[in-house]
């Protein structure tokens, strides 16, 4: 799996490219841009786990394993020469690549990454260096690599490698997350790390590299990894001029793309590609009770998100080990595959939104055409953008005889809708602008009744935080750190003392702290049985300066636990 999981085992054991004004002649790109272009033009592709580790599946001795499925051997403590045996079961007969490539591009996926070597040290292809490899040690008895590349190459998509280059559980000397560098909870792990590195880890890139010439290197858990150790790998690389590699593989060396891992950054990466990689379920690798899907909403919103930041979404399959990518995710691909057919004008291609995210969806830009990406789709019929621009034309993407029209003002965009959501996951309008676009920040102000209503969707976020859908409702989660932050913009009339209540999700009590100019709350969320159980919670009172201001929501450091949240309202007191 990435890194974050071995950082998690350790610690407890964009350059954008803007399409050119019509008829202005654009500038040479430089060598870097002419590079980066296709995967920044791609947007979405398909990340495979796929190893011995799929053989037990998640099971050890008839027991269920915690955690991902791929770090079975580490989770476990399986002995080398006990975890060799599952060799004998990964016997991929129905193995069908040509079928992979099709499922990806049918998805609308426009480059695919498999694991050559994962952290078990097991190899996909035929390797000269070890006999830990598909060819030697199973049943199979031959490349899996090869005819993957052919099918995906022949569908006209890109083909990575992901490469272990440092962790390493079956050789000796390799990186064991959780100890020190040498040992291991084998005999069979001792050795020198700098050894493994010369004697496996190099020559494995080298074949790779030759063999392969993949379009990308996945690096993964620079474990140990300094600029000595790192800069005979790293020099590997220019055998392959186009290759495009991470910021995964140590010693100080970038890479060309940042790898946030199973989250979504609040703003993306300035003047940094980047790639989320994640999910359909909570592994990696197969493992056969984890029934926990993400829906085609949920990941279609992610794609949609990340791109609207200027980033890339890598979306992970984990096949049995008999070859079959499990059904939940063919689903999942083919439907969100289907909203691609439609609607991938507003994604291939584009760079990000030039405003913040509005409550009612996510915008993507490409040149002078801004996609607004409805995801609720208003019941007064108007979607509000926050942006001063002229405009020369607005419209359904997905039936141009479709119409809308647009209205500007000091508050940015009104963009009147007619009739039902054409899609009920995310509707698609697309804008003619001219000239660049000016962001306009809105302030929320109170309703009739004196209420402020802050919605989760309206909210600016900071760290980990980020929006996702439960119940079909916008909700802000992953709050995994208490440096992580939601604010809202308000606005009020006069000086105004609140009555403070949340609409929560949380499996365990956590402190917050509620902070605008003129006052600051101090309160506590309580249980409501989980991530999912929403709840209005009274939190107490908070006074708000009239005029503008941020509000916002802090954790306490002190017995923070992780919250789901829906919305805030503040009610004046009497």
């Amino acid at each position: 799996m990435p890194a974050l999981a071995s950082r998690c085992l350790l610690a407890a054991a964009c350059l954008l490219l803007l399409t050119p004004p019509t008829g202005s002649a654009a500038e040479p790109a430089p060598a870097d841009d002419q590079r980066m272009a296709w995967w920044r033009d791609a947007k979405f592709g398909m990340f495979i786990h796929w190893g011995v580790y799929a053989a037990p599946a998640g099971n050890y001795h008839g027991e269920q394993v915690p955690w991902i499925g791929e770090w079975i051997m580490r989770q476990a403590k399986i002995p080398v020469a006990e975890y060799r045996g599952y060799a004998e079961e990964f016997v991929p007969t129905k193995y069908d690549p040509q079928a992979w490539a099709t499922l990806a591009k049918q998805a609308g996926m426009r480059y695919v990454v498999i694991t050559s070597k994962h952290h078990d040290g097991f190899a996909l292809y035929d390797s000269s260096v070890t006999d830990w490899d598909i060819a030697d040690a199973s049943p199979y008895g031959k490349d899996l690599l090869a005819p993957l590349s052919e099918a995906v190459r022949g569908e006209g998509l890109k083909f990575g490698l992901y490469y272990s280059q440092a962790q390493d559980w079956t050789h000796p000397g390799g990186a064991k997350a959780g100890y020190d560098e040498g040992a291991g909870w084998d005999e069979a792990h001792r050795g020198r790390f700098d050894k493994y590195l010369q004697d496996i880890a190099v020559p494995q890139t080298e074949e790779i590299l030759t063999r392969f010439k993949p379009d990308v290197l996945w690096w993964d858990t620079p474990v140990w990894m300094n600029k000595e150790r790192a800069q005979p790998l790293h020099d590997l690389l220019s055998a392959t001029p186009g290759i495009i590699t991470n910021n995964r593989l140590g010693g100080g060396y970038a890479g060309d793309t940042e790898t946030p891992e199973q989250h979504i950054p609040a703003t993306g990466f300035k003047g940094r590609d980047w790639e989320t990689c994640m999910t359909m379920n909570d592994t990696w690798g197969y493992k056969s009770f984890d029934h926990n899907w993400k829906s085609t909403e949920t990941l279609l919103h992610n794609l949609v998100d990340i791109v609207s930041k200027g980033g890339n979404y890598l979306l992970n399959v984990g096949p049995t080990a008999e070859g079959e990518i499990p059904p939940e995710s063919i689903e999942r691909l083919q439907e969100i595959g289907a909203w691609m057919e439609v609607n991938g004008d507003a994604i291939y291609g584009t760079t990000a939104s030039p405003c913040r995210r509005p409550e009612w969806g996510r915008l993507t830009r490409k040149g002078e055409r801004l996609f607004l990406h409805v995801f609720d789709w208003p019941s007064d019929g108007v979607v509000r953008v926050p942006l001063r621009v002229a405009t020369s034309y607005c419209r359904l993407l997905s039936d141009p005889s479709v119409g809308y029209s647009v209205t500007g003002g000091e508050e940015g965009l009104e963009v009147r809708l007619t009739g039902a959501a054409p899609d009920a996951v995310c509707s698609v309008v697309e804008l003619g602008i001219e000239g660049e676009p000016e962001e306009v920040f809105q302030w929320t102000k109170p309703q009739a009744d004196g209420r402020l209503v802050l919605a989760a969707a309206a909210a600016q976020t900071e760290g980990h935080v980020q929006q996702e859908r439960i119940h079909g409702q916008t909700s802000l989660g992953y709050w995994t750190e208490p440096t992580d932050a939601v604010r809202w913009r308000v606005e009020l009339p006069a000086a105004t003392r609140f009555r403070v209540s949340a609409e929560v999700a949380a499996p365990a009590k956590a402190g917050l702290t509620v902070a605008a100019a003129g006052g600051r709350l101090g309160a506590e969320v309580t249980p409501t049985g989980g991530y999912q159980d929403f709840a209005v919670q009274e939190l107490g009172e908070v006074s708000v300066d009239a005029g503008q201001t941020v509000l916002e929501l802090q954790p306490r450091a002190a017995g923070w636990n992780p919250i789901n949240l829906r919305s805030v309202t503040l009610t004046p007191v009497d």
